[in-house]
């Protein structure tokens, strides 16, 4: 980076408590909000999207970033969508878990390189998305990032509300165990980056003696079995669909990946930082997702675990496994130790949603990231109580059509980093990522977007519709929306991007 840049860089730090950021690069005075002098009193993170100074930059521990992500995935919202591929996709243990490694290998690469992105220009995902797929684009993804976060926070709160639900004979009812976990998300998301990070980095401890504890007692109740294998284009179809709800879990954090690493030094090793994320991701990704898949089997073995599961859905299993004719009391008190360990996962959805939902639209910066948090925290209360009641459904829908919209800016942004910016990080004028002529307008973006949209709609398949090509194959179809998305955005986007560029000029 030239002298000039680090120059800029300095002079225009600007504090998200005392500024508030119109798109036309002015700064505009305003006072402080009642909010953000509460924050500041408490020594809470107080930045919004603003970019992140080298002086801001303290987070320097690598073990913070790989933590960070062991604790939101090492939950048991990981574990109830691997046992999706025992209980709604029909597969054997062994073909779930092949499936399972595979999808969250590919899933979880885009994480692992965006989070590279956060030292180097100390922008939040969303915002240097404006370099990669256009600022309109950007605003198109921001829209569809907030609704991402509020149906992820729904989805975990639903599985863990149906263990605090089933525990000590129903004393708890199901708003109420969704209630505690929202106030809990918002409690540690209300401090920002360095306490969510510092939450993170410990609470997997209690999550892991949890999971340790049920492979025991799987193991010593004898109702594991590996299943029948049966081949064919059904199986194929099945392994497909039950590989794009992977795909969409592992992939799901890609387009706020940045967020969590944008403290780190400018100069930290790129290969630290994707290698640390990868592993930090994909080690309790595939451990959980496949203890759930073994523990699911455990429902076509016992009579007694299959009415637990089909009136209490992942909640009745993981009580059937810990509870009954098992660890009693202790087995009840392990069971919720699971259940707020959707916090974990919780946070980073609740924090990025902010971020995204400052994106969108100028004048929403001037509302302070913790307002926007708590609004979203509470949408998502709304939406997971009735939710809570069709569980099964709701994950596998919501995970395939995360991984549709993912595929698509992994096909966009990817495109314009390596082939426009040949991998060159000195491309991009992070400095001055308030003028609108540093970045893309988003012609080429909306428009692979849209073409990335027609791909999904033929591939996919779920329960109010399948592709024309998804019904091709097996008898139920398979679900290859994704991969046609990514395909059709990317080819989309490669032949608008140079006329952009040509006409546009940038």
């Amino acid at each position: 980076m030239d002298a000039e840049k680090e120059l800029g860089l300095e002079k225009r730090s600007v504090n998200s408590f005392e500024n508030s950021v119109e798109d036309n690069g002015e700064v505009t005075s305003t006072k402080l909000s009642f909010i953000n002098n509460l924050a500041t009193k408490l020594n809470a993170e107080t930045k919004g999207i603003e970019l992140v100074t080298d002086e801001e930059k303290v987070g320097d521990s690598l073990l913070n970033a790989a933590t960070m992500w062991l604790s939101a995935n090492l939950v048991i919202a990981t574990f109830s969508l691997g046992a999706l591929g025992i209980t709604v996709f029909g597969l054997s243990f062994w073909q779930s878990v092949a499936t399972i490694i595979a999808f969250n290998f590919i899933g979880v690469i885009p994480v692992a390189f965006f989070s590279i992105f956060g030292p180097k220009l100390g922008l939040r995902q969303v915002i240097l998305s404006k370099f990669l797929i256009g600022n309109f684009t950007m605003r198109i993804f921001g829209v569809l990032n907030v609704i991402a976060c509020v149906g992820w926070g729904a989805v975990n709160i639903m599985s863990s509300a149906q263990l605090l639900n089933i525990v000590n004979n129903h004393a708890l009812p199901p708003w109420a165990g969704c209630l505690i976990l929202i106030l809990c998300t918002i409690l540690v998301t209300f401090f920002g980056y360095h306490v969510i990070h510092l939450y993170e980095k410990w609470s997997w401890v209690p999550n892991i003696a949890v999971f340790l504890a049920i492979i025991a007692r799987m193991k010593i109740s004898g109702n594991f079995t590996t299943g029948t294998t049966v081949g064919g284009a059904t199986t194929a179809g099945d392994v497909l669909s039950f590989g794009a709800t992977v795909y969409g879990f592992a992939t799901g954090w890609t387009t706020y990946a940045s967020d969590y690493t944008v403290y780190q030094p400018r100069n930290v090793s790129s290969m630290k930082i994707f290698f640390g994320i990868y592993v930090g991701l994909f080690f309790p990704l595939v451990f959980t997702m496949i203890l759930g898949s073994a523990c699911a089997t455990g429902i076509l073995t016992n009579t007694r675990w299959a009415d637990l599961y089909g009136q209490y859905s992942i909640g009745g299993l993981v009580y059937a496994i810990l509870v009954e004719d098992s660890l009693g009391k202790f087995g009840e008190f392990l069971c919720v130790l699971l259940a707020l360990s959707t916090v974990a996962n919780n946070i980073p959805n609740m924090y990025s949603i902010a971020l995204s939902a400052q994106a969108i639209w100028s004048p929403f910066i001037k509302v302070p990231r913790v307002v926007w948090t708590i609004v979203g925290n509470f949408v998502t209360l709304a939406i997971c109580i009735p939710g809570y009641y069709k569980f099964e459904e709701v994950v596998d829908n919501f995970m395939a059509m995360i991984g549709y919209y993912l595929a698509i800016y992994q096909a966009l942004a990817l495109s314009e980093h390596f082939i426009y910016n040949k991998g060159n990080f000195n491309a991009y004028d992070y400095v001055n990522h308030l003028d609108k002529k540093s970045h893309p307008i988003g012609i080429a973006g909306t428009v692979g977007f849209c073409c990335g949209v027609a791909g999904a709609v033929i591939g996919l398949c779920q329960v109010w519709f399948v592709g024309p090509l998804a019904a091709k194959i097996g008898d139920f179809g398979g679900d290859i929306g994704f991969e046609l998305a990514f395909g059709f955005a990317f080819v989309a986007f490669n032949i608008v991007r140079p006329l952009e560029k040509k006409y546009i000029g940038r």
